[in-house]
């Protein structure tokens, strides 16, 4: 019996070894390309050319982010990118949350229809919707400007979907109990109901900050001047080999660098907020 209980442990500890090393070996799979994003963005040409999947650059030089900053249009595209970021998520959140609300919540005539019709705009892939917009953003005057940019995303199908689903989850007896104080339908939805859905909103603002700092599609059919650029298009013009001359690594792989910051900030900020609410609702 003790030899058995001896060789169990041993066992177990072997298969918690090879899983872990597993595991390190599947994340060293995700974050080598990243590293070799940055040593590269660190590199001269020459060394990035020479060597380009190594991590220790010889030298190391901050030229690439200094000729981004200081010789390309790479803090206009960073701007507009901020910009339509902040508002597309500040409207998502207003909105789809006004639209969950409203389905969850209120009995409408056509409110089916509405729900199935949201399912089905989930359903259809976002290139085909491209033309559609095109002709809809021209038709209303807002082609080429930060209103065409901003308000077609402004409302998103899957956020309504979530926001929906999170207020349908919430007992409708707080509700009452502030109807009773007479509180109106919109201030129950924004003084009690919406407080309480903190985990779906920080979720929306995750995935609508990612969703529009990301987005190329969209900009692409709705502005065409070089002062409307986004950093999505101006760093794939700029991978494209469209802006500069040669192979450009360093610059390149600088800029998609810098790119991959807020949405990480964001992340693990709002991550921490998740968790934190979580265990808030464990201990009440």
């Amino acid at each position: 019996m003790n030899r058995t209980a001896r060789r169990l442990p041993r066992r177990t500890l072997a298969w918690q070894v090879a899983l872990y090393g597993l595991l390190i070996l599947l994340a060293l799979v995700y974050v080598y390309p990243f590293l070799v994003q940055l040593a590269t963005s660190l590199k001269t040409e020459a060394d990035a050319a020479a060597d380009p999947v190594s991590l220790v650059p010889n030298p190391l030089t901050w030229a690439a982010y200094g000729r981004l900053f200081l010789r390309s249009d790479f803090p206009v595209w960073f701007a507009n990118s901020a910009v339509v970021t902040v508002l597309v998520t500040t409207g998502r959140v207003f909105f789809d949350s006004l639209a969950g609300y409203a389905l969850a919540r209120l009995r409408f005539r056509g409110r089916g229809v509405v729900y199935a019709a949201l399912v089905a705009v989930m359903a259809v892939p976002t290139v085909v919707l491209l033309i559609p917009k095109f002709l809809v953003i021209n038709q209303l005057g807002i082609y080429d400007s930060y209103a065409g940019m901003v308000l077609p995303l402004l409302v998103d199908a899957a956020g309504v979907f979530i926001m929906k689903n999170f207020f349908e989850s919430i007992p409708a007896s707080v509700e009452e109990q502030a109807r009773i104080d007479g509180a109106g339908t919109f201030r129950i939805f924004w003084s009690v109901v919406l407080p309480m859905a903190r985990p779906a909103l920080v979720t929306i603002v995750i995935l609508s900050f990612q969703g529009s700092w990301n987005e190329l599609s969209h900009f692409i059919v709705a502005a065409q001047s070089p002062e409307l650029t986004t950093l999505t298009k101006g760093v794939a013009s700029l991978a494209s080999g469209q802006l500069s001359q040669g192979s450009q690594y360093p610059i390149k792989l600088a800029a998609a660098a810098i790119m991959t910051i807020p949405v990480a900030v964001v992340f693990f900020v709002f991550q921490r907020r998740i968790m934190n609410t979580s265990e808030g609702a464990v201990k009440e």
